[in-house]
């Protein structure tokens, strides 16, 4: 008769399991992988299809039982991480949203907002534009795998040793919540400069001429050379999504 023992089977399913939970909590959190879209049954396997085709670059994992102590603190801090990758990935997102509203707020279309089921939030159409074209990008410069390629190099950084909160005190998540708002910024700034000298010529008009109802013009102008300037600068959004994505991925692991 063929009998296991409790290390054995530890050894064999303690490899696998820590990086199916790392990874099956960063697709609860990710952009793309979180989507209600996908069944939960498919972020399940292709969880699982991940960590075993991770296996040769994992290396010597340290086993962890699960009937120890530290198998609990171990569950939490793969939860952690996982969710941590995905919610940087997400904040790059929401700065690209967020410059979408400055835009819309600018161009006087921040009216044209709708419920977001996704962040359960009103968001402006800009905003959601702007949100769907990071998303296309995201996946055209393959940002999927190089979000599946962090969690994987995460282990380096945060290895499987049940130490929930040393792994809390690594993470600089920080350093994103702080860059969002001037990221923003930086992506809005060349519509915001348009606009604002759009306004100011409308306002030169109406002191040149009085007699112009500047409030029936003005805003077809504004909308006008805001979807111009917005089809102008689209292309550029290019580079400032591929850096804050690198950087966000630098985070927990140096893929340079």
């Amino acid at each position: 008769m063929i009998t296991f023992s409790e290390a054995q089977l530890m050894a064999w399913v303690s490899p696998i399991l820590w990086p199916f939970l790392r990874v099956l909590a960063l697709f609860s959190s990710a952009p793309l992988f979180s989507m209600r879209v996908i069944p939960m049954r498919t972020k399940i396997g292709l969880a699982f299809f991940v960590a075993l085709c991770s296996q040769p670059m994992l290396g010597n994992q340290p086993i962890i039982s699960l009937t120890g102590p530290d198998a609990l603190g171990a569950v939490a801090q793969q939860v952690a991480v996982g969710i941590a990758i995905g919610f940087a990935v997400r904040l790059v997102f929401s700065s690209v949203e967020l410059a979408g509203e400055i835009i819309g707020l600018q161009m006087g279309l921040n009216f044209a907002s709708f419920f977001d089921p996704s962040s359960n939030a009103r968001i402006s159409a800009v905003a959601r534009f702007f949100g769907n074209m990071s998303m296309l990008l995201f996946v055209v410069i393959n940002g999927h795998l190089m979000v599946l390629l962090a969690v994987v190099k995460s282990f380096d950084s945060f290895p499987v040793d049940g130490n929930f909160l040393q792994s809390l005190s690594q993470m600089h998540l920080y350093e994103l919540g702080s860059s969002l708002f001037s990221s923003a910024l930086w992506i809005a700034l060349p519509m915001v400069a348009l606009l604002m000298f759009v306004n100011l010529t409308m306002g030169i008009i109406s002191r040149v001429a009085p007699q112009m109802n500047i409030y029936a013009v003005g805003f077809p102008v504004t909308l006008t050379v805001g979807m111009l300037g917005i089809a102008a600068t689209l292309p550029l959004l290019e580079q400032p999504v591929m850096t804050l994505m690198q950087r966000a991925i630098d985070l927990f692991a140096n893929l340079r």
